[in-house]
């Protein structure tokens, strides 16, 4: 079953407004690019690249983009820049469909798998356990039952910050003291879960530098000790990604995406920044598909990420 489907005009004005630095900073480059030109011709297409490429598309998907543009230009002969900002919304579209085949209705809950596990990975300061806590907000919602388990145990604030998401939703938490084995937390959580009968459970995890080996093993760990409880789990290997941090947020999906089996993503903070493209790039890139994008500090501003509407916030409808 889809949760989240619902799509409604504030979320519309939500989006819109999120992605505004970055629409704003695309289009006056382009605008600039074409000035005084009438037809899109090699040099507004070499000034396209780089505004994709400075805007965090990523170099590989710009080359994709560039080169589904310069065959329709081949193919209608002439193409008036005005026509660009359309052209382009609808290639990264495409672009976007053929990666990801389904567009995003957020995390599916089978009947089958209860309770639905999702392990959240991702460094420190990325919004990590802020998602945690909007995606609870949005199961209780739906009616769901859910259970929050605060693996991090290596920084007091991660426990402490998830227990004031837990008290503020109105869901439980399990933890343990500080220093505690992280895999030992979730064992507990995933326990007491079934024994409550939760729909889902949602395990917060260590946010240190992705390059740290050991916290790569960790998290293996941590699959291993749920696998006991449920052979299943986790269901969903959630990575949270900054999407101010442009190229870095690509480093840090290169990582994560190579040391454990992510599946799915949520790109937090694109209120605050004009790097709004990264999500097409890392889309791209990675073939998993962005399930949330993070529109800013509200509770309600996760949002499940479709395709077309991001793209028509951010080139016009």
């Amino acid at each position: 079953m889809a949760i989240f489907g619902f799509f409604n005009k504030n979320k519309k004005e939500t989006l819109d407004k999120g992605l505004s630095k970055t629409k704003e900073n695309v289009f006056s480059k382009i605008t600039r690019a074409v000035a005084g030109k009438s037809r899109v011709d090699d040099d507004v297409l070499d000034d396209l690249e780089e505004i994709l490429i400075t805007s965090d598309v990523g170099v590989d998907t710009t080359l994709k983009i560039i080169g589904r543009i310069e065959k329709r230009v081949a193919k209608d002969k002439y193409i008036n820049t005005s026509e660009l900002t359309a052209i382009l919304r609808e290639e990264i579209a495409a672009l976007l469909t053929e990666n990801n085949t389904q567009d995003g209705d957020g995390f599916e809950l089978p009947a089958d798998k209860s309770p639905y596990v999702i392990m959240v990975v991702g460094v420190n300061g990325v919004g990590k356990t802020t998602t945690i806590g909007k995606l609870a907000y949005q199961f209780k919602k739906a009616g769901k039952n859910v259970y929050l388990g605060a693996a991090d145990t290596f920084r007091a604030a991660a426990v402490e910050q998830l227990v004031i998401w837990s008290e503020r939703v109105g869901v439980p938490i399990v933890k343990q003291k500080m220093g505690s084995d992280p895999a030992s937390v979730a064992y507990d959580t995933l326990t007491s879960a079934k024994a409550n009968q939760a729909d889902v459970v949602i395990i917060d995890t260590a946010g240190r530098l992705h390059n740290k080996i050991n916290l790569m093993n960790e998290l293996t760990k941590i699959k291993n000790v749920m696998k006991k409880v449920m052979p299943d789990a986790p269901h969903e290997i959630l990575l949270v990604l900054d999407g101010s941090t442009g190229q870095n947020a690509f480093e840090q999906a290169k990582q994560f995406t190579a040391a454990t089996e992510v599946n799915a993503l949520a790109v937090t903070k694109l209120d605050g920044t004009a790097k709004g493209g990264v999500v097409i790039g890392i889309s791209d890139h990675f073939h998993i598909p962005v399930k949330y994008i993070g529109l800013g500090e509200g509770i309600e501003d996760l949002q499940v990420f479709r395709k077309k509407e991001f793209v028509d916030s951010l080139f016009g409808e």
